[in-house]
């Protein structure tokens, strides 16, 4: 019956998964409360205390005061203002800065530090959205299946001699890690030499715009104390787009290096144990090796 087939589907697959994905959802915000919990409550105190100490330095503003310039710079920055600087600071709707945003909006990484705030802006970015995130899947995918076409002898090289095998293997391990170089490991390098950061921080900035969580703690282009080229954050923009089309090349080619150089093992195993039971020139035949029953 329909219903005992949805409840075995049920039982044997979708509850294990379920709780496997609720276990790890909990594992995480754990780990996650360790790590962070104990680091916010320190920076509170700390932005606590300056804020006395900012009244005791300046006896003619008083507590409501503060508080209200406060609000004043948190509008600011939930609206891409940044509080640092002056006015002559760059626009964060330039050109470059738009396309930059532009780019964010349709690969759904949204960092969360620019948004529209006109309401005519919102209805645009809600419409370009709708028409942008599809045309950006289907782009990934054709760009992924075009750059796997070219890949495509790897399906057929049970046919081929074993050197060539070798080499498709090698050659395909060198093409990925060349892609991942120049992807996951120079990018980090420039960013984090532009914009005064750690390469650890590079990298973290890099993960997590590919993998389209996108914080929004770090974003390139935004420090006001930088003179930035017109161009650096339509460059980025562009990285993230390769980079997108990067990763979903590698995600079905990982597996089947794996299975190719798997294979290539077993291969060159069974070929080792054919030597050694083939005879020698001499007409005596070499030792076989017994196997050994469980």
């Amino acid at each position: 019956m329909p219903c005992s087939g949805f409840c075995g589907c049920w039982g044997g697959r979708v509850l294990p998964l379920l709780l496997a994905y609720i276990s790890y959802l909990l594992l995480g915000a754990a780990v996650f409360q360790l790590l962070e919990k104990q680091a916010e409550a320190q920076s509170r105190d700390q932005f606590q205390l300056e804020k006395l100490r900012f009244l005791e330095n300046y006896t003619c503003l008083d507590q409501q005061a503060l508080e209200q310039f406060v609000q004043v710079i948190m509008e600011a920055w939930v609206k891409g203002v940044n509080p640092k600087g002056n006015s002559t600071n760059p626009s964060n709707w330039d050109f470059g800065s738009s396309f930059f945003f532009a780019g964010t909006v349709v690969t759904t990484i949204g960092y969360g530090n620019l948004a529209p705030s006109t309401e005519a802006g919102q209805i645009f970015c809600v419409f370009y959205a709708l028409v942008g995130i599809p045309l950006n899947v289907i782009f990934l995918n054709h760009l992924g299946t075009g750059l796997r076409a070219h890949l495509g002898t790897l399906e057929r090289w049970e046919d081929q001699p074993r050197r060539s095998q070798l080499l498709q293997v090698l050659g395909l391990t060198l093409f990925l890690i060349l892609g991942t170089l120049a992807v996951l490991i120079f990018p980090p390098m420039v960013f984090s030499h532009v914009e005064g950061w750690s390469f650890g921080e590079g990298f973290y900035f890099a993960f997590i715009t590919l993998s389209t969580i996108g914080f929004g703690d770090y974003v390139v282009g935004t420090d006001p104390n930088k003179h930035y080229i017109s161009i650096y954050r339509s460059l980025a923009a562009l990285w993230i787009l390769v980079g997108l089309a990067w990763l979903a090349l590698i995600l079905p080619l990982g597996p089947l290096l794996l299975r190719r150089c798997s294979q290539l093992w077993l291969l060159s195993r069974g070929l080792g144990l054919k030597d050694r039971a083939s005879p020698d020139p001499a007409g005596l035949s070499r030792p076989q090796k017994i196997p050994i029953s469980a």
